[in-house]
């Protein structure tokens, strides 16, 4: 008879290092994002324009969904998406003044005028296309682990019936 005892040890262990990985990139992006953004004082960089309600909201979706999105990766998923997003993300929560190459390309008056209002629905784009890109992720993720097995911590395709 056959033993599943090392495969499922060796998936537990891939289950673990996956959720140490998302959440440590979850914990970076937070941190990062929110201090570079200024959505909290901190002495590296000072905010021009106060922080919206929503602003903090966005930071934690989209640190929830990067870390989300690492934890499941596999490889044969692209990161395009949640790049993408995670740049909108960013845009929409940055202080439009503050951004050095939007107010190169826009100049203060027009930033103010014209970026600033749609920051929330840039932000909001954002979130979503990172939720778009871990659900692909996800499915992914499920799709690769109904057709491998794994063998010594190692995944390999699934060959035939059980051994």
């Amino acid at each position: 008879m056959h033993s599943d005892g090392p495969t499922q040890q060796a998936r537990h262990d891939d289950t673990l290092h996956r959720g140490f990985r998302g959440i440590a990139v979850g914990i970076a992006m937070f941190a990062v994002l929110g201090t570079v953004t200024a959505v909290w004082a901190n002495p590296l960089f000072v905010r021009m324009t106060p922080v919206g309600p929503w602003e903090f909201g966005a930071t934690v979706l989209t640190a929830l969904l990067a870390g989300v999105t690492v934890a499941l990766w596999v490889p044969r998923c692209r990161l395009r998406t949640s790049g993408a997003g995670g740049l909108a993300s960013f845009l929409g929560i940055a202080c439009p003044t503050c951004n050095k190459v939007l107010m190169l390309i826009f100049g203060g008056p027009a930033l103010l005028a014209w970026f600033d209002p749609v920051r929330p629905w840039l932000a909001a784009a954002g979130v979503i296309t990172m939720g778009f890109a871990a659900f692909r992720t996800w499915r992914a993720f499920r799709e690769s682990r109904s057709d491998l097995q794994i063998v010594g911590g190692v995944e390999t395709p699934m060959t035939g019936g059980p051994l």
